[in-house]
């Protein structure tokens, strides 16, 4: 850990915001430039709205465009009011003070919003995977950064399933890239295996973001955050490189919980951010680590009622399974989106696929609006969200249960972590 880091962090102001920006941002000379905020959406905890505003405040006034785009990834598209919400700004605000500027939703599915960078050739791909894989990778990226002059990310750090820790490139790829690149370095992080991924800093995977960012020739500067108890904890300004190597060290700090041993039940409630099992399978995730051998996580989420707004229809059809279970089934599912075969490994769990048995180390189990039938076919288990009280799971650690009011960020391992997670 970085010697300068507080052992208490203390919370950053307005003012101490506004003057870390007027600091990273005046010396960039954006007089007259085209500049383009690039932001996640609301499925991660940030004061987005601070910093859009503060930017807008600093630089808004001197600049020729000064627009946003959504970095949604394989997300669903924000409504108006959804985009108002997370920029925290009224539609009469847009409609006028903001008028000027001009909100984009990026298109990850529409060929014709993307434009291709460039190809990683596949010794490289070699190189950056550790061996895993030699295979070319086709970079494409929105076609409209090269409509500005200047991209701006804003967005936070957190321990992160597929990459390590989110933040930096990534608002790029996955954020505003396509589905090339996107497939790939999902299911390279799933090869891996999620503990082994998971609150790690260079990960091949980040290797292999980066360098799809190193071939974006328009400039970049990132504002990295680092959110605690939905306070911002630590800003950082810079390349996005340098912006995240800084701020992925102070997530380490905040962000992982060390518990000194696994829990036979695990209740992972979900927050209303996540609204597809998509998203709320970060509270799998991010607790698995401490989830016993033979043991139990239930995600608790009355609300999420779909699987994936986008995905979903596919991932019925496939199913949650453990990353073995594809790999020795190559053949019949190669060719669906490595992205989805990501997501469904990461949510089932790390285990085994041995003699056409698949085991896997624990059972996860939905209490949420998708009905039974549908958690059994997608080979997860159910239970009835109306008859689960969060809180006759609170304070019975020394029985093996752990219940975590607000999952999906914070990453919990042991301290002396199983080999699985090594």
């Amino acid at each position: 850990m970085p010697p300068d880091f507080p052992s208490d962090p203390v919370y950053l102001s307005e003012p101490d915001v506004r003057a870390m920006v007027e600091n990273a941002v005046v010396p960039l000379r954006l007089d007259g430039q085209r500049v383009l905020l690039i932001v996640p959406d609301a499925t991660r905890t940030a004061p987005v709205d601070l910093l859009f505003r503060v930017l807008y405040d600093q630089i808004g006034h001197i600049v020729s465009a000064f627009d946003v785009m959504i970095a949604l990834g394989t997300h669903p598209p924000m409504s108006d009011d959804a985009i108002n919400q997370r920029l925290g700004i009224t539609a009469d605000e847009r409609a006028t003070h903001y008028a000027k500027v001009r909100m984009l939703n990026h298109a990850w599915d529409d060929p014709d919003a993307l434009t291709l960078l460039g190809i990683i050739p596949a010794a490289e791909i070699a190189a950056l995977s550790g061996g895993l894989f030699a295979m070319e990778v086709p970079v494409t990226i929105n076609r409209a950064i090269f409509d500005y002059d200047r991209l701006i990310i804003v967005g936070p750090v957190f321990p992160h399933e597929v990459v390590g820790f989110s933040g930096g490139n990534k608002y790029l790829f996955p954020g505003i890239g396509g589905a090339e690149i996107l497939n790939f370095f999902h299911w390279l992080g799933a090869v891996i295996a999620n503990p082994k991924i998971i609150g790690n800093k260079y990960t091949p995977v980040r290797a292999v973001v980066d360098r799809a960012a190193a071939m974006v020739p328009v400039p970049r500067t990132a504002f990295c955050m680092v959110v605690e108890n939905k306070q911002l904890a630590g800003l950082f300004a810079g390349a996005p490189e340098e912006a995240w190597d800084q701020a992925s060290d102070l997530s380490d700090r905040l962000h992982i919980t060390y518990k000194d041993r696994p829990f036979h039940t695990v209740l992972s409630c979900a927050p209303p951010m996540y609204d597809d099992l998509w998203v709320g399978g970060k509270c799998m995730y991010k607790l698995e680590p401490v989830v016993a051998d033979g043991g139990e996580l239930i995600i608790y989420a009355p609300h999420i009622t779909e699987i994936s707004v986008t995905h979903g229809e596919r991932i019925e059809r496939i199913g949650y399974h453990v990353r073995d279970y594809f790999l020795a089934r190559w053949d019949q599912f190669k060719d669906e989106p490595w992205g989805v075969l990501a997501h469904s490994t990461h949510v089932r769990g790390i285990g085994t696929y041995e003699n056409g048995v698949e085991t896997p180390r624990v059972r996860v189990t939905l209490a949420t609006g998708i009905p039974e039938e549908v958690c059994r076919a997608i080979n997860l288990g159910y239970r009835d969200p109306a008859g689960i009280v969060p809180a006759n799971y609170a304070d019975r650690e020394d029985e093996g249960i752990l219940l975590v009011p607000s999952a999906g960020e914070m990453l919990y391992r042991l301290r002396d972590a199983p080999e699985w997670a090594q």
